[in-house]
C-alpha cells in the first residue's frame, strides 16, 4: 500500500528528475551554447524562448488530470525525456542551432508534461502537513538537480573539453550522460513509486476541454487571485532578469567585465560549495514552514531570497581574482534562495488547493515559468547594454519587487503547520 511507503524512497529522485531536465534545457543549453560561441544576446533571447512549453502547459494540463493516473504520465514521459536527450547529444555534431533548439524543445514539452503529473501525483499521495514538511525537501532535489547541470555535469563537460580538444564531442558525452541518469531514474520509480488509492482515471466521466474550461474559470474565480498573479510574476524578478547571465558572467574574461572562470570553475562553483548551500537552505526553509507555517516565514524568506542577490553586484564590480571569495558569495546566494523559493513553492500549493488542484497548480507554474521566461528575453541585450555591473545593480533595485509583491498575498495563519487538521 502506498501509506506503507515513505515519502524518502520517490519525492527525492522525483524532483530530481523534474529539475534536471529543466536545467538541462533552460541552463545547461546557456552555457553550452556559450561554448559554441552564441551572442550574449542571442544566447538570452533563445534560451529564454525555451520556456514556452512551461507557459502554456495548462492548455494540456486537464488531459493529464482526466486521462490514465499521474503515475503513468510521469513514467512515459520520463522515458520519452531519456530518449530526446540521447538523440540531442547526437546533434551537437551536425552544429545545427535551430536542430539542437527542436530536440530542446521536444525535451521541454515532456518536461513540462513531466511536472504536470509529478506535482499532481506529490499533492495526491501526501496529506497537508506532509507536502509542507517536504517541501523543502522536493525544492532542495529540484534545486539539487539545477546545481547538478550547472555544476557536475558542466565540470564534466569542461574536464572533456580539455582532455579531448573537442568541443561538440564533450558536450555529446555530457548529454548521453544526461540520458543514462534519467534512464535510471525511470527504472527506479517503476519500482518505487506508489499508487495512491485516488491516483485514477477520470475519462468515462469527463471531458478534457470541459474539464480545462472549468478548471480555468474556476482558477481566476479564485479569491485573491489578482494578488496571486503578480506576487507569481514579480517574486522572483531578480532572479528571473540575472539567471540568463550568471553563466556568462563566470565564464566571460576579465576585460570583458567576466569573471574569466573556466568551464570547469564555472561547474565547480555551483557543484561543490554551492550544493551544500542549497541543501541548507531548502531544509530549513521546510522546517520553518513546518513548525511555524508560511504566514510567519512569508517575509523572513522573501527577504531571504532578495537581499543575497547583492553578492553578484559585488563580483560585478571588484571582480575577486580568488575563487573562494567567488565560492562564499555564490554560497550565500544559493542558501538564501533555498530558504526563501520555499515560501514560493509553498504558496503554489496552497493557492492550488481544491477540486482541480493539479490544473491550478499547473496554472500556477505556468505563471511562475513567464514570470522567467520574459525577463530573460531582454537580459542578454541588457547586459550588453549596460555592462556586468549596471546590470547586477538593476538587479538589485528590482529587489524592491519581491519586497512590494510579499505585501500582497494573504495566507491562513495555520497553513502549513505540524497541528494541521490533514484535509
Amino acid at each position: 500500500m502506498s501509506a506503507k511507503r515513505t515519502p524518502w524512497a520517490w519525492v527525492p529522485t522525483l524532483y530530481f528528475a523534474e529539475g534536471l531536465p529543466y536545467v538541462a534545457v533552460n541552463l545547461i543549453s546557456v552555457t553550452m551554447f556559450k561554448r559554441l560561441g552564441m551572442p550574449n544576446g542571442e544566447l538570452a533571447l533563445f534560451t529564454s524562448l525555451l520556456y514556452l512549453p512551461w507557459v502554456i502547459k495548462p492548455l494540456w494540463s486537464p488531459v493529464v488530470d482526466v486521462r490514465r493516473t499521474k503515475r503513468w504520465w510521469i513514467m512515459a514521459m520520463q522515458l520519452i525525456m531519456s530518449i530526446a536527450f540521447a538523440a540531442l547529444a547526437f546533434s551537437v555534431a551536425s552544429a545545427s542551432f535551430a536542430l539542437m533548439l527542436t530536440l530542446f524543445y521536444i525535451s521541454a514539452f515532456a518536461s513540462a508534461t513531466h511536472d504536470i503529473a509529478a506535482d499532481g501525483y506529490y499533492m495526491i499521495e501526501l496529506d497537508a502537513h506532509r507536502q509542507s514538511l517536504f517541501v523543502g525537501i522536493r525544492s532542495t532535489f529540484y534545486r539539487i538537480a539545477t546545481v547538478f547541470g550547472q555544476g557536475v555535469l558542466v565540470v564534466f563537460a569542461g574536464v572533456l573539453e580539455e582532455r579531448l580538444g573537442n568541443i561538440p564531442r564533450a558536450w555529446t558525452i555530457t548529454l548521453l550522460l544526461c540520458s543514462a541518469i534519467l534512464g535510471v531514474i525511470t527504472l527506479w520509480h517503476h519500482f518505487m513509486l506508489p499508487h495512491p488509492a485516488d491516483d485514477t482515471p477520470r475519462e468515462n466521466s469527463v471531458n478534457p476541454l470541459k474539464d480545462m474550461g472549468q478548471s480555468v474559470v474556476s482558477f481566476f474565480r479564485k479569491p485573491g487571485i489578482w494578488a496571486a498573479m503578480v506576487f507569481l510574476l514579480l517574486f522572483r524578478l531578480p532572479e528571473a532578469l540575472s539567471v540568463k547571465m550568471l553563466t556568462p558572467f563566470l565564464l566571460d574574461p576579465v576585460e570583458d567585465g567576466g569573471l574569466g572562470l573556466s568551464t570547469t570553475d564555472s561547474g565547480l562553483v555551483y557543484g561543490t560549495v554551492g550544493v551544500v548551500a542549497l541543501t541548507l537552505g531548502g531544509i530549513a526553509g521546510g522546517l520553518a514552514a513546518g513548525r511555524f507555517g508560511l504566514r510567519k516565514c512569508l517575509w523572513p524568506m522573501a527577504l531571504s531570497l532578495a537581499l543575497p542577490c547583492s553578492v553578484y553586484l559585488y563580483m560585478a564590480l571588484a571582480q575577486p581574482a580568488s575563487l573562494w571569495i567567488v565560492y562564499f558569495c555564490v554560497a550565500l546566494d544559493q542558501f538564501g534562495y533555498g530558504f526563501g523559493f520555499t515560501a514560493y513553492m509553498l504558496y503554489m500549493i496552497y493557492f492550488s488547493d481544491g477540486p482541480f488542484k493539479t490544473s491550478h497548480y499547473a496554472l500556477c507554474t505556468a505563471f511562475m515559468a513567464l514570470s522567467m521566461m520574459i525577463p530573460g528575453i531582454f537580459a542578454g541585450y541588457l547586459q550588453e547594454w549596460l555592462g556586468y555591473g549596471g546590470f547586477f545593480a538593476l538587479v538589485m533595485v528590482l529587489c524592491l519587487c519581491t519586497v512590494g509583491v510579499t505585501f500582497l498575498v494573504k495566507v491562513d495563519s495555520a497553513y502549513g503547520k505540524k497541528n494541521e487538521t490533514a484535509s
